[in-house]
């Protein structure tokens, strides 16, 4: 470290310095005598502007400041499973046992544990020419997750060396490179790399391929592929939050990084309490084994708010480098822009539409952009799927961040105040969300047995469209006023969100659904609308179609249905059949009669 320059004055987050030494713009320093971290974001010839991720209270001008010769990085290696960091990845674990419940200002400490010993297994030889994102070896993280020593994107060269097999902590040279320039560099089971900087990658690849989450509305009517964007917009209440939480546990993806970014404290406490005590349905272990944490809640400085997410992605493409999917949770890019907006208001830069920054569509772009399904550097194919979820002020979805957000992802799952305020979870709009992914991933679900799924949706969404219009004609002359062919739209409608589009997450069944159950459930509720078409064409009266048995045994399915089902399914759909034959076959009782006022 060097000295650079000392404080002229401070501003919140925001401090100025007299530039003593040449400082590089994004380069990491130390303020004060408690050194607090900060980065050079804006340099003239003898001043600098500093944008500091810890409390300036006390800061005076005259404080040095100290150079690191380094952009904000991250520190990546084995450990990272299972780890809660705040935004500048100190781990809060580590802190707490040091300073307490609070952390203390200036508090610095390895992100990794430098005392841990690892069992290496190498994989590379001495003379064997690598390059950047290359395999050298291999340490156990967890049970399912092998954790592969990689080269620096940076480098490439010959092995000169490689460490047998045996324990080894993150500092501990584990092999030598030869580069093409004749110099030689060390590696350990450790690397950095600056947050601002995405990670190279040999080639993209197409989004083909769903990311199953067990929630029958998304897998169904909005899907999202692996290595997507998606966005969770939804006022305060209608469960982002939950919902989130459900795609952590049940999503199939390797590796999940949480980023609780600005939110109130005791949600995050809930995710912090909870994570250890969930099982991961994948191995039986505790879920945070295979989650890392990031959390910077609304009382943390608010620099280091808008640093979290950048943390969070680079963890992110890290693993996806060693050929795993990963699924990035970011709750929520709203705070994440107000902390934008609070810098940008003490740099004193024109404001754009609601005070936020000109610049806030780049930067949402540049964070979504780093999400995709990729070739790998050495070769393997691996994903990270980002999902943001907004927290529009009074439930306002036409505010800046929702509307630039919107431009930039292709999944949009709105949640509607008043389906939470009605107790209907997940509470997605669906007539006002949607995804671009359905034609990319129509080919996985006919290599798996269902190749009727693009039609199935479409004739989803055109009953649930139907609906929507109909249900204004009866708010206004009474259902009873319609003709049965438009009741039985309003019915079918009405069977698809009790029996498929809403989910129960604290039900022991209900909570995930296998992509078999749930295109199997969607087959047999059209299925039945189909039959209460014709029945009703054969001029059978709607109320003897709603008060067949069939239709409770519909209602009860997504709690009786286990596992695939698919024994199940084609039971209760040998009884749809039934009840039409029923319906067309038998007379029945007539239609009672109003009684005289």
């Amino acid at each position: 470290m060097r000295r650079v320059g000392s404080v002229e004055w401070v501003n919140g987050p925001v401090v100025r310095i007299h530039a003593e030494a040449a400082l590089q713009m994004m380069e990491m320093v130390l303020v004060g005598e408690d050194r607090i971290v900060g980065e050079a974001m804006e340099l003239s010839a003898d001043r600098a502007t500093l944008q500091v991720y810890e409390d300036t209270t006390g800061l005076e001008p005259g404080a040095p400041v100290w150079g690191t010769g380094l952009p904000l990085h991250v520190e990546l290696g084995p450990g990272l499973l299972g780890s809660i960091f705040d935004g500048i990845q100190r781990p809060l674990q580590v802190l707490r046992e040091r300073t307490g419940d609070f952390v203390h200002r200036g508090a610095a400490t390895r992100a990794l544990d430098t005392e841990r010993r690892w069992d290496f297994e190498p994989s590379a030889k001495v003379g064997e020419r690598v390059r950047g994102g290359t395999t050298i070896g291999a340490v156990r993280e967890s049970t399912t997750i092998e954790h592969r020593i990689l080269v620096p994107p940076d480098l490439g060269g010959r092995i000169e060396d490689v460490a047998p097999a045996g324990h080894y902590g993150i500092d501990q040279v584990i092999a030598r490179v030869r580069d093409d320039f004749g110099g030689a560099r060390e590696l350990t089971l450790s690397q950095r790399w600056p947050v601002r900087r995405p990670r190279p990658m040999a080639a993209r690849l197409p989004a083909s391929v769903p990311l199953i989450t067990g929630q029958r509305i998304i897998d169904s009517l909005f899907p999202l592929a692996k290595g997507g964007t998606a966005a969770i917009p939804g006022g305060f209440g209608t469960g982002k939050t939950v919902t989130e939480q459900n795609l952590v546990k049940w999503a199939d993806a390797d590796v999940i990084v949480f980023v609780g970014c600005g939110e109130r404290g005791n949600e995050m406490t809930g995710v912090l309490t909870e994570l250890p005590n969930i099982e991961d349905p994948r191995t039986g272990e505790p879920l945070i084994r295979r989650t890392v944490l990031v959390a910077n809640t609304s009382n943390m400085p608010v620099a280091a708010r808008e640093a979290s997410i950048y943390t969070g992605i680079t963890i992110a493409e890290y693993y996806r480098d060693m050929g795993y999917d990963v699924a990035l949770m970011a709750d929520s890019t709203s705070r994440w822009a107000e902390a934008l907006r609070e810098i940008s208001g003490r740099l004193q830069e024109m404001p754009a539409e609601e005070g936020f920054p000109a610049y806030l569509a780049s930067r949402l772009a540049e964070f979504y952009e780093r999400a995709g399904r990729v070739r790998t550097l050495d070769g393997a194919q691996g994903s990270v799927t980002a999902i943001g979820a907004v927290s529009p002020p009074g439930g306002d979805f036409s505010e800046p961040v929702t509307l630039h957000t919107k431009r930039f992802v292709r999944c949009f799952w709105e949640l509607d105040k008043e389906l939470a305020s009605a107790r209907v979870f997940p509470a997605i709009n669906t007539a006002d969300s949607f995804s671009d992914y359905g034609p990319d991933v129509a080919g996985w679900w006919r290599e798996h047995g269902a190749d009727d799924w693009l039609e199935l949706v479409a004739e989803c969404n055109e009953l649930l469209q139907s609906s929507r219009k109909l249900e204004q004609v009866a708010q206004l002359v009474g259902e009873e006023a319609l003709p049965d062919q438009e009741r039985v739209v309003l019915e079918g409608a009405r069977l698809l969100r009790d029996a498929f589009l809403q989910q129960d997450a604290f039900d022991p069944v209900d909570r995930f659904s296998s992509p078999a159950k749930t295109i199997g459930m969607l087959r047999m509720i059209l299925h039945w609308v189909r039959c209460m078409r014709e029945v009703v064409g054969m001029h059978i009266p709607m109320y003897r179609i709603r008060s067949h048995p069939v239709r409770t045994e519909l209602l009860r399915a997504r709690f009786e249905i286990e596992g695939d089902g698919s024994e199940a399914i084609a039971a209760l759909r040998a009884r749809i059949d039934t009840a039409r034959a029923e319906l067309l076959e038998e007379p029945g009782p007539a239609a009672p009669t109003p009684e005289a006022p």
